[in-house]
């Protein structure tokens, strides 16, 4: 089983951008059925997700998944806050997180692992602007290294 599968549906592409990724998690997902039928259709948007703690439970909010075309009554809302499940220990390891100046908890994939739909989320510092800036300029400086180097 060395083959590495990567069956990514979807990504928040600006979470790199606007963070510093420290701790990633794996999470599954409480969904309806039509959920799923969507998301393994790739209607699904993680822009502007978050992860919130209430009570000793982790949702994620704002995770957009679009109705199922065949789903007529069964759909349900969707940006609804959905649940993710996750081990106590590791609940109460982000709980922690969360009380940190500038630490947020963002979803950063989602993707199907053996048949089941499942969320890495990740615990996220936020980048200020020179942050950015130096990370475009070593993305940059890296880019001419690998030419200079082809050649």
């Amino acid at each position: 089983m060395s083959k590495k599968e990567d069956n990514a549906i979807a990504n928040n592409k600006k979470a790199n951008h606007l963070y510093f990724i420290e701790d990633t998690y794996e999470a599954g997902i409480e969904l309806k059925g039509t959920e799923v039928k969507s998301i393994r259709a790739g209607q699904v948007n993680l822009k502007d997700s978050y992860c919130d703690i209430k009570n000793g439970e982790i949702y994620v909010h704002n995770m957009h998944i679009s109705p199922y075309e065949q789903g007529n009554i069964y759909n349900v809302d969707p940006v609804r806050k959905r649940k993710l499940l996750l081990h106590k220990s590791e609940i109460l390891r982000l709980e922690k997180v969360k009380t940190q100046d500038g630490y947020t908890i963002i979803p950063l994939k989602v993707y199907l692992k053996r048949g089941k739909v499942k969320v890495l989320i990740g615990k996220a510092k936020g980048k200020k602007l020179w942050d950015k800036r130096d990370t475009i300029k070593k993305r940059e400086v890296d880019k001419k290294l690998r030419q200079a180097l082809k050649y």
